[in-house]
C-alpha cells in the first residue's frame, strides 16, 4: 500500500490554488487556450504547489503572495515538462498523448515560452521580486542541469559527484524553491527561507533517486522499463555498478548502452547486471539519508500538524509506486 498525500491539512487552500491557477491558465486565442486547457485538465499530483502552501503554512498565515507563488512554480514545472518533451521525443505523457505529440516541437517551444512568461509577469505586476529571484535561479539551474546531462550522456564518463550536481539542478533545485517561496511569502524570514530551502533540496535529492530507481524496479508495471538506458542517462544504480564491475562487463555494459539501448534483451541483461552488483541497494540507501538530512532540517521547526503534513509528503515522495 502506498502512502497517501496529505492533501486533507490544505483542503481548502488547495481548493483557492486551484482557481487561480486555471486563471492564471488562461490565454488569448482559442488555439492556445485549447492547448492550455488540455494541459489543466491532464494535471499531474501538483507535489510542488503543495511543498510551497505547507512551507508557507509552516512559517505563517497563507497569503495571496503564498498562492501566487504556489501557481508560479507550477507554471514553471509545466514549462519545463512542455520544453522535456521536445527535447526527449517524448509522446506520452502520465498515460495520455504529450502534448508535443499533439502539437508538435515549434508549437511546444513557443508554449513553454509563454508559461514561462506567464509565471513571471505574474510575479511582477505583484511585486514579488523576492519571489520571483527565489524562482529564476531555480530555472537557470534546471536548464544547466539538462545541459551537463546531455554532455555526459555523450562521453558515458559519469561519476557519483557529477551525478549528485545534475540532479541537484534539474530536480531539486525547483523543489527547494518552491520550499523557500513558499517560507518567504509568509513569514520575509532569510534564516527560515534558507532552512525550508536546504530541506527542499535535500527532498527533491531522494525524489530524483526514487525516480531512476523506477527504471529498474517498476512495481505498477510488472517490469522495469529500461528507459533511462534507452536514453543513455547514467543514473546512481548504474554508476554505482560501473564502478563495481570487472572491466569486461565494464566495457560490455558501456557497449550496450551506447550501441545495443534498443534491444530488449541487451537492456534487460543490463538491469539484471545493475540488481546483482547492488546498485539498487545502494542507490536505495542514499535516497534514504538524502531523506533523513531533509527530515532532520524539518524537526528544527515545531511540531504541529502542518510539520506532520510535510513529514508525510516527504514519505509519499520517497515511498510511491509510481
Amino acid at each position: 500500500m502506498s502512502m497517501p498525500l496529505p492533501t486533507e491539512l490544505l483542503s481548502e487552500e488547495l481548493k483557492v490554488f486551484q482557481s487561480r491557477f486555471n486563471e492564471a491558465m488562461q490565454g488569448n486565442g482559442s488555439r492556445l487556450n485549447k492547448i492550455l486547457r488540455y494541459i489543466v485538465k491532464r494535471k499531474g499530483k501538483q507535489i510542488r504547489p503543495m511543498f510551497v502552501l505547507f512551507s508557507a503554512k509552516l512559517c505563517g498565515d497563507i497569503n495571496d503572495t503564498s498562492y501566487r507563488a504556489a501557481s508560479l512554480v507550477e507554471l514553471l514545472h509545466t514549462a519545463t515538462l512542455v520544453h522535456d518533451d521536445v527535447v526527449d521525443d517524448s509522446l506520452e505523457r502520465r498515460g495520455f498523448f504529450s502534448t508535443f505529440a499533439l502539437w508538435k516541437a515549434k508549437a511546444n517551444i513557443l508554449l513553454g515560452d509563454y508559461l514561462l512568461a506567464k509565471g513571471l509577469l505574474l510575479s511582477l505586476e505583484n511585486n514579488d521580486y523576492k519571489i520571483l529571484h527565489i524562482l529564476s535561479d531555480a530555472v537557470r539551474n534546471m536548464s544547466e542541469g539538462e545541459l551537463l546531462q546531455m554532455q555526459k550522456a555523450r562521453t558515458l564518463q559519469l561519476d557519483e559527484k557529477t551525478y549528485y550536481e545534475i540532479i541537484r539542478c534539474k530536480t531539486a533545485s525547483l523543489l527547494a524553491s518552491a520550499c523557500a517561496a513558499g517560507a518567504w511569502s509568509t513569514s520575509q524570514d532569510e534564516e527560515m527561507t534558507e532552512k525550508m530551502r536546504l530541506f527542499g533540496e535535500k527532498t527533491g535529492m531522494a525524489f530524483q533517486i526514487k525516480d531512476d530507481l523506477f527504471d529498474y524496479t517498476s512495481e505498477n508495471i510488472g517490469k522495469p522499463t529500461g528507459n533511462d538506458i534507452k536514453e543513455k542517462k547514467l543514473t546512481l544504480p548504474l554508476i554505482y555498478t560501473l564502478n563495481n564491475v570487472n572491466k569486461p562487463i565494464r566495457r560490455k555494459i558501456i557497449n550496450t548502452i551506447k550501441n545495443k539501448n534498443r534491444d530488449k534483451q541487451k537492456v534487460k541483461w543490463v538491469i539484471e547486471q545493475v540488481k546483482e552488483t547492488g546498485g539498487i541497494d545502494y542507490a536505495t540507501q542514499k535516497m534514504n539519508a538524502f531523506k533523513d538530512e531533509a527530515l532532520t532540517i524539518l524537526h528544527q521547526f515545531p511540531d504541529n500538524a502542518i510539520r506532520k503534513g510535510l513529514e508525510d509528503l516527504v514519505r509519499f515522495v520517497t515511498e510511491r509506486k509510481y
